[in-house]
């Protein structure tokens, strides 16, 4: 039987606006003791816009990390760990594509983003029934949308010009579970 780690102790090294960057020390079930490291995230959501003819509203952004623009659904980071995921990604749908929606969004799937040395957990909801607000970007955003249909994503996917995970898991979910298409 797989057992957990024993945390002993935890030192927070830093602390920035995404994350809490720890070294901790735990005991491992055969009694030796490790360090690990952890980074302690509070969470994000994401959201899959679904135009009226069945497009998915995709977001266009550079990401300085693997210098290149992607493309990706809109998705963010939660303001602290008591806002609910559903609000987060209702606030990033407006914020990144500039689209709400009045209807309750879908729950899709969760993604834990990188289970061997983070906590971040994104929750991905579907939204129907968009109306266009505008944009309310944050100052180091830079962000350009555009439709595409799942035909077109699935293709993007496959020869490599979608990497995104979080966008790749979604878009995969969402044409698995709504779309009557191959993914082959």
């Amino acid at each position: 039987m797989i057992q957990k780690f024993k945390q002993l102790s935890r030192k927070i090294v830093d602390t920035n606006v995404i994350f809490q960057y720890c070294k901790d020390q735990v005991e491992l079930p055969d009694g030796k003791v490790e360090e690990y490291i952890a980074c302690v995230h509070k969470g994000a959501s994401a959201v899959v816009p679904v135009l009226p003819d069945g497009r998915i509203l995709m977001v266009k952004q550079y990401r300085y990390a693997i210098d290149r623009v992607t493309l990706e659904i809109p998705a963010g980071g939660r303001d602290s760990t008591d806002e609910p995921f559903e609000r987060a990604a209702r606030r990033e749908l407006e914020e990144e594509a500039g689209y709400t929606t009045d209807e309750e969004l879908t729950h899709l799937i969760t993604i834990a983003t990188a289970i061997a040395y983070c906590n971040e957990i994104i929750e991905v909801y579907v939204a129907h029934n968009l109306r266009k607000t505008e944009q309310h970007l944050d100052p180091d955003e830079f962000i350009e949308t555009e439709p595409y249909s799942t035909e077109e994503l699935a293709e993007m996917i496959y020869d490599g010009r979608i990497q995104d995970s979080k966008t790749i898991a979604s878009l995969m979910a969402y044409i698995n579970k709504y779309c009557h298409n191959s993914l082959t």
